[in-house]
């Protein structure tokens, strides 16, 4: 009996070459992904230094440039210590669940392609694929089981620590993470509402003429919901209560050392780069410019104007840091359950509500009027329930 050679990619379906281009594209933005977080740290330390009447690192390298390679070199020669009566094998494994989701998170930004004059793809080896690791229709529920994955990471390193401050710093990371998924994830919906879909290509394809963002389709609040409570979901400032050093020493990571502190630093870094990549695709177009010339060098304008709008992001998370002082744990649960899941929820009927008026035919100014007051009077109602929250609370303290 002969034995037929068969080959698994030609059974799956899938080229030779496709499998090429992937295993690129995956090396290539790891390699990318990781030069952008060493330029990352260097861009915060020397803008905040800046904004604080200081120099920052300029000693190793140009402008200090090579100050974070420094760093991470010294980090890596440290020692490697272990807590003795901490879980050995979460402690080593909890760093990895901190990094690996942020760099899949990264996997369906599309960062290029010119989608003014084409469907944002590009040609290679014969082959015509998005400039994105990968486009499931499921994209933007990957985006949101990514982001909450990341949490477990925090939690297992403080609980696997055997010590009270990094699991303080672990509780206080689980309660901030789900505080503020909910507000996340309803500004997201008001985005999928007008998109029509759940892949991030078609979400970036759709606001590709010129300036039709979907900044301005679903008006401002879904945007700013977003940006505070993804700033609260990145742990970063002011809602850094998860490493606040003057309460809790260092946080979750305060028993961690040598590169595997790195790893977690890495993946605080990465996870700002990504998170600013996903706002960029949900509400300002992704790799598509506002201004559509300079058509001849197709693909890789689309990248220019990814790379300028990712780095207005992450100049705004450095200013934040810089201007913000840090909230007291009580006013960040307050924000999160009190106006932001209210505001982003009573957005989301009215923009509901109107997206059925067009359908049905109605009077949209009149049902405009309707949406309005209906949120000015819950936000009234919601202020008086605050307010008298708080006066029963000083009463119960003893406090007129």
């Amino acid at each position: 009996m002969h034995m037929l050679a068969v080959d698994p990619l030609s059974i799956a379906g899938v080229g030779l070459e496709e499998v090429i281009i992937v295993l690129i594209k995956v090396v290539v933005a790891f390699v990318l992904l990781m030069i952008s977080v060493m330029l990352m740290i260097w861009f915060e330390r020397k803008l905040h230094a800046d904004m604080t009447n200081r120099v920052g690192p300029n000693i190793a390298g140009p402008f200090g440039l090579l100050q974070t390679l420094a760093d991470g070199i010294k980090l890596f020669f440290k020692e490697d210590l272990q807590p003795l009566a901490g879980d050995k094998l979460v402690f080593r494994l909890a760093p990895y669940l901190t990094l690996i989701p942020a760099f899949l998170l990264f996997t369906v930004v599309p960062i290029g392609g010119d989608f003014d004059n084409s469907d944002g793809t590009v040609t290679w080896f014969g082959n015509t694929t998005h400039l994105q690791i990968a486009d499931p229709p499921i994209g933007i529920l990957f985006v949101l089981a990514m982001s909450s994955l990341a949490v477990y990471g925090i939690m297992l390193a403080g609980w696997s620590s055997g010590s009270k401050y990094p699991l303080l710093g672990s509780v206080r990371a689980s309660a901030q993470m789900v505080s503020y998924e909910a507000a996340l994830g309803l500004s997201l919906v008001a985005v999928l509402i007008k998109s029509g879909t759940l892949s991030t290509h078609e979400i970036v394809a759709g606001q590709a003429d010129g300036w039709n963002w979907n900044l301005w389709i679903t008006g401002f609040v879904p945007f700013i919901v977003f940006l505070i409570a993804s700033t609260a979901e990145l742990n970063r400032p002011p809602f850094d209560l998860v490493e606040a050093e003057q309460e809790i020493v260092g946080g979750f990571h305060t028993e961690y050392s040598s590169i595997r502190f790195a790893l977690f630093f890495l993946g605080e870094y990465m996870n700002v780069i990504t998170m600013s990549g996903v706002m960029v695709t949900l509400f300002f177009g992704g790799p598509d410019g506002p201004i559509p010339f300079l058509t001849s060098i197709g693909w890789a304008w689309g990248i220019f104007w990814f790379l300028i709008k990712v780095i207005a992001f992450c100049f705004t998370f450095i200013w934040f840091r810089a201007s913000l002082p840090r909230f007291r744990y009580d006013q960040l649960m307050d924000l999160g359950w009190k106006l932001l899941i209210p505001l982003s929820l009573g957005w989301l009927l009215a923009l509901a509500a109107l997206d059925v008026a067009k359908d049905e035919g109605w009077n949209r100014p009149l049902v405009t009027v309707i949406c309005l007051a209906g949120l000015a009077l819950m936000g009234s109602l919601l202020n008086a329930a605050i307010k008298a929250g708080k006066h029963k609370r000083l009463i119960g303290e003893g406090v007129d």
